[in-house]
């Protein structure tokens, strides 16, 4: 028995000190009144600790309870208007398939023309989104699996930051979340929560991508929008869940050396700069033909991971129904548009061996 305590011990460790770092880089942050701090400071504190050499670590069943959370969230946090400014959607739907198109394309290009990567690991890096899709593609032998994953989670890094700390120094618009007076109960939690979980297991099962997240919003708001429930999330559960989606993100550079990540960060850097000035010009061409927060449609719009740009919008006072239903038509069009890129990839492979030979 002596031995198997510290062996228990040993076994949490780095999930424990993933989620001490998370929760002490969100303090940080909040004293420094950084926008959505306790998630951005717990994103860079697991960041940096996992380039440190630190055992950085997020279970699968932990790492499904911060997806079960932030659905929970996103639906609570439905603007009550959200169905009458669905007519405005398809002017920034049709803006982000321009978006994808402009994005793959010149990303991938810098990517061989001056990295000198090789055409099917730059173009997976520049997809923006579906990474497990991405390295599925990338695990069969098209392309180098470590500098894709390290390119796309520098993406998902910075565009996790970008907001926020935008928010500071340029006019982003940013809204306080409405000041809640009720908040759910603990039977109305477990209820809820049960609901979440069961439609997020079926979205799983149906392979929704980001199923549980999905899934989980999904029942949050059609509960909320057919009135079971008008209460808000309680704000420790809420900051809670900040704190998982810090260690969440974070986590993702573990098992990264800091030679590996020196070697690709240059391009994952430019790349991300690239998808940033190309999402913040049509985010501003659609600003301009809808009524809408610049900062809401640069969510929506931005091609991060789907919980932080999800949590973002809770922690910013955007509608997270807009953010999540143009996250989703993102996901649907790369399904699409990946496997014609490999196809496209393999083809000029096998034309430049052809007329090697």
């Amino acid at each position: 028995m002596t031995d198997a305590a510290p062996s228990v011990f040993s076994k949490l460790l780095p999930t424990l000190l993933t989620l001490v770092l998370s929760a002490t880089g969100g303090w940080i942050a909040t004293l420094l009144a950084v926008p959505a701090s306790w998630m951005v400071g717990g994103v860079l504190a697991v960041t940096a600790g996992a380039m440190m050499g630190f055992p950085i670590a997020m279970p699968d069943r932990l790492r499904d309870l911060a997806f079960l959370l932030i659905g929970m969230s996103m639906g609570a946090s439905v603007a009550p208007d959200s169905l009458q400014l669905i007519a405005s959607w398809p002017v920034s739907i049709a803006a982000l398939a321009i978006e994808l198109v402009l994005i793959i394309a010149a990303t991938g290009w810098m990517l061989a023309r001056f990295f000198k990567l090789d055409t099917g690991t730059a173009y997976l890096s520049s997809f923006p989104g579906h990474l497990s899709f991405v390295m599925g593609i990338a695990s069969a032998g098209v392309g180098d699996a470590r500098q894709i994953v390290i390119i796309q989670v520098i993406r998902i890094l910075m565009l996790t930051i970008c907001v926020p700390i935008g928010t500071l120094f340029l006019p982003i618009d940013h809204f306080a979340p409405p000041v809640a007076t009720e908040f759910l109960g603990l039977w109305q939690l477990l209820a809820l929560a049960a609901g979440c979980l069961a439609v997020g297991l079926v979205f799983i099962k149906l392979k929704v991508p980001a199923g549980l997240v999905l899934g989980s919003m999904a029942a949050a708001t059609l509960a909320k929008l057919g009135g079971l429930y008008v209460e808000a999330m309680p704000v420790p559960l809420t900051t809670i869940t900040f704190i998982l989606t810090g260690a969440l993100i974070g986590s993702r550079f573990a098992g990264i050396s800091r030679a590996e990540f020196a070697t690709a960060a240059k391009g994952g850097l430019i790349a991300t700069s690239m998808t940033v000035g190309i999402v913040t010009v049509i985010a501003y061409g659609v600003s301009l033909l809808v009524d809408m927060p610049f900062g809401q449609i640069w969510l929506g719009l931005a091609p991060g991971a789907l919980e932080g740009m999800g949590a973002l919008g809770i922690a910013l006072g955007y509608d997270t129904a807009f953010i999540a239903a143009h996250h989703v038509i993102r996901l649907l069009l790369l399904s699409f548009a990946i496997p014609i890129v490999v196809v496209l990839i393999r083809r000029r492979g096998l034309a430049t061996i052809g007329r090697q030979g």
